[in-house]
Formats: C-alpha cells, sequence, structure tokens
C-alpha cells in the first residue's frame, strides 16, 4: 500500500485514526496490527519475514539488556542479532546480485558457483533491518533500554507511517514515545497539514519531472539540451519524491503522537558535498556516521584512515541503496569528492567562488551523480554522460523535445527549480499553522488528489531499497 493512492487515503487512514482514538488502552498493539495490514497488502508473506527479524531483535535485546548476561553473552546475542539481520537482508536483496557476478566469473572455467534463483525483494526491507540494527546495538552500548514488552519493539519496527521508505528511526527515540505519548489538537492539526504539502510535492512536482526523467533517460542518445534538462528533472523528481514521503511520514507520526526526526534540509543549497550529505537523506547519513564510520575509526586514526573509512563507508551507503555496480560507483564517486574535501580542510575545492557559484557547482556535482544513480547499468551511464557533453544526437531527438518541452512541463519544472533552492523546508514553513497558509495548502490538496486519478501507479522511488 502506498500512501498516494485512494485506498490509503479514503479507507485505510480514516479507519486507522478513527480506531486508533475511540480505543480506550491498547493503542499500540492496535498500530501494529494496522502496519502488518499496512505492510502486508502487496505480499502477505514478507509480514512474516519482518516478524521473525523483530522476534530474533526481541530476544537478543533483552539476554544484551540482562543485568545478570555475562559479557560473553552479550557479545554472542549481539553478533546474533546483526547476523540475522544482516543475513536476511543479504540474501533477499543481494543474492540474484552476488550469484550472477559469482557465476559470470566462474564460467570463464566452465563452472557455476551459485544456483540461479529468482528472490522477491521485500518492501522496505534495508530500513526496516537498519532500524533493528540500531535497537541491538544501542541496547549494547546501554543508550537504550531493552524493550519492555515484544508490542514495543514490534510497534517501533512496524510503525507504518515510516516503515517502507523511512525515515530510519532508532529506537531510543522512539521508545519513550511508545510508552507514553500526548495527543494534542496542535500535533494532529500540524501532522495533517503536512501529510497534505508532501502529497502534493509528490503528485504534482515528483511524479511529473519523473515522467521527463523517463523519456529522456529512455532514449538512446539525446542531445545535450534535453540530457541536462532530463537529470535535472530527475534530480527534482528524487528530492521531491522522498522528501514528500518524508513529509508524509512524519505528518503521520504526528497524527498518532509521534515525532518523528525530519529527513532533509534544503540539500540543493549546498556549498559543498560534505554539506549536501549533513541535508540529504539525514537519518542516513547519521546512521552511516554512528554505526559504521565511527566504529571503523572514524577520523581518530590518521588522514590515510579517515579518507579510507569515507570511502568505505560510502560505498556501502551506495550497495545499501540496490544490488547493482552503478550504485556502488555512485557511492564511491560520493566517498572520494569526501575524502577529497575532507583533505582540503572540510571545505571544497571552490571554496573562493561566490556563494551562488559554490552552491551551483556543488549542484553539478551532484547531478552528476544522479546519472549514475539513475542509468541502469554503466553503458548506458556512458552514453548518457556523453550526451551531456555534446557527444549525443539521437535521430529522433525533434520527437523527444516535443515530448519534454510542453507549456504544462517547463511549468512544472521551473515550479520544482523554485521550491528546490527555498531555504525553507515545508515542515519549518508550516510550523506556524495559519489560515493564509492553509488557504494555500488547499487547494494544491485537493489538486493533487484530483491528479491522482490521472496518474498510474506511482510507487516512491525508496520503496525498491
Amino acid at each position: 500500500m502506498v500512501f498516494t493512492s485512494h485506498v490509503f487515503l479514503f479507507y485505510y487512514l480514516p479507519l486507522v485514526l478513527l480506531i486508533y482514538y475511540l480505543l480506550p488502552r491498547g493503542r499500540n498493539a492496535f498500530l501494529t496490527a494496522a502496519s502488518y495490514v499496512f505492510y502486508g497488502w502487496w505480499e502477505p508473506w514478507f509480514v512474516l519475514l519482518m516478524l521473525a527479524s523483530t522476534i530474533l531483535d526481541f530476544v537478543c535485546g533483552g539476554i544484551i539488556g540482562n543485568p545478570a548476561s555475562s559479557p560473553a553473552r552479550r557479545k554472542s546475542a549481539l553478533l546474533a542479532a546483526i547476523c540475522g539481520d544482516l543475513g536476511l537482508l543479504a540474501f533477499f536483496k543481494y543474492y540474484t546480485f552476488t550469484a550472477e557476478n559469482l557465476n559470470r566469473l566462474a564460467g570463464v572455467f566452465g563452472m557455476n558457483a551459485l544456483p540461479a534463483l529468482e528472490v522477491v525483494l521485500p518492501i522496505g526491507i534495508s530500513f526496516y533491518t537498519f532500524e533493528s540494527l540500531s535497537y541491538t546495538i544501542d541496547v549494547y552500548r546501554g543508550t537504550a533500554k531493552p524493550a519492555r514488552t515484544f508490542s514495543d519493539i514490534s510497534c517501533f519496527v512496524s510503525l507504518f507511517p515510516h516503515l517502507v521508505a523511512g525515515p530510519i528511526v532508532r529506537y531510543n527515540v522512539l521508545a519513550e514515545q511508545i510508552a507514553r505519548r500526548d495527543h494534542t489538537w496542535e500535533k494532529f492539526s500540524y501532522g495533517v497539514a503536512l501529510f497534505m504539502a508532501g502529497f502534493a510535492k509528490k503528485i504534482l512536482l515528483a511524479n511529473p519531472m519523473g515522467a521527463v526523467a523517463d523519456e529522456i533517460f529512455g532514449a538512446a542518445s539525446p542531445r545535450a539540451l534535453e540530457a541536462w534538462f532530463g537529470v535535472t528533472a530527475y534530480a527534482f523528481q528524487i528530492y521531491f519524491d522522498f522528501s514528500g514521503y518524508s513529509d508524509m511520514a512524519i505528518g503521520l507520526g504526528r497524527m498518532f503522537g509521534f515525532l518523528i526526526p525530519i529527513n532533509f534540509a534544503s540539500p540543493y543549497r549546498s556549498e559543498s558535498i560534505t554539506e549536501f550529505w549533513r541535508r540529504w537523506h539525514i537519518s542516513l547519513s547519521t546512521w552511516l556516521r554512528d554505526y559504521l564510520y565511527i566504529p571503523l575509526g572514524g577520523n581518530r586514526r590518521g588522514s590515510r584512515r579517515t579518507y579510507l573509512n569515507l570511502a568505505l563507508v560510502m560505498l556501502l551507503g551506495g550497495l545499501w541503496h540496490g544490488a547493482n555496480w552503478t550504485f556502488v560507483a555512485w557511492g564511491a564517486y560520493h566517498g572520494a569528492l569526501l575524502a577529497f574535501e575532507r583533505w582540503m580542510g572540510k571545505t571544497s575545492a571552490y571554496w573562493f567562488l561566490p556563494l551562488w557559484g559554490r552552491r551551483g557547482v556543488t549542484f553539478l556535482l551532484v547531478l552528476f551523480s544522479w546519472v549514475l544513480f539513475r542509468a541502469p547499468d554503466f553503458a548506458h551511464a556512458q552514453r548518457f554522460f556523453a550526451s551531456l557533453f555534446g557527444l549525443g544526437g539521437d535521430p529522433n531527438a525533434g520527437l523527444l523535445a516535443g515530448l519534454v518541452y510542453s507549456p504544462y512541463t517547463l511549468a512544472v519544472f521551473a515550479l520544482s527549480a523554485w521550491f528546490a533552492f527555498q531555504k525553507t523546508e515545508i515542515y519549518e514553513w508550516l510550523d506556524e499553522l495559519t489560515w493564509p497558509k492553509a488557504a494555500v495548502l488547499a487547494p494544491a490538496f485537493a489538486a493533487a488528489v484530483a491528479v491522482m486519478w490521472t496518474q498510474a501507479f506511482n510507487p516512491f522511488l525508496y520503496y525498491q531499497f
């Protein structure tokens, strides 16, 4: 089930809210059950996989947090939880990728390394796996207490607002809220407004820009102008798609009394790649920092080790996004830029440019990375890079231009550019909800609902990760 569907908007959400607020007790258990329905809507057996992961972490967390457990027993429980969670993720997300590459290598010697299996990727497994890992690791570190009941941890893992595409929330952030939280009109109204804003971003901006990006990336060899238009449209699509989802997730959380952390902070206004990663997908970048970069040694073991750690973390971050060499290359690209900026003294090589120049060059570097992120393989990425530098030229370029340069498309592109470079994110703009703001938001949401019926199935980009 997706947030931008009539089933969720007109049936699931109103019914869940109604029952939730009518219940005198047992709201967490109800939310868990409702979240399992939400997650199992597409493929019911995926619920069993998430449930198995949750049971494993609950048992291991209990052993780790038990004062009577010996250090060796605590470490064994932590290792079991990490291996179990990552093992499930590795099989479902990376088995096919690994088998294809090993079999290609083994084929040189006339061998077959692994059997070919049709493995279906469970939606959101990367997100809830990282959340489950943070629970057991935080309990081991002593920064979180073990869950009081299985209901508590199952509510945390399965909570439908952030279940399938983040933000990646840590247990120590929600633990107290699961046990005790306030339900106020201010929270609820802010949540409704933010959900409406995120919904409008997805339907009115992300989806039209996605259609443009699909047309241009799908062309054999677009001209330079179309290539730049296409990759910029994709930059807008992925930003409004993912930030729109995050806005909806945070808004839904508020409706149920939860304070879910923000995930974006005007990333396209960044003046360096280092700053970009402080503003983009904040919940992932901080997770990688706290659970991978710092344990690897961070910047405490000399400059060379720092550069290596940055590169390794971004390589794994790229692989987290998908089982494809283009994602690995995307991570390596960002890792190299981060390491270079660290070598420069935590600044960019273009620090001397005026503000608009620093932001422009950073956005350009990000655009290059989006080519790798969007392309299905290196051959496609190579052709698209060639087009960006004027080495393309599709014989059907005139037809492509007619498809992507319609007045509607150009208007949405201009509107997307204006919103993407604003200093204030929508969740900040709605901090103080006034009638004039409501007068802007309500028709935008109404238009988005109307347009939703005309669009084909529109899952969020990060559902596939």
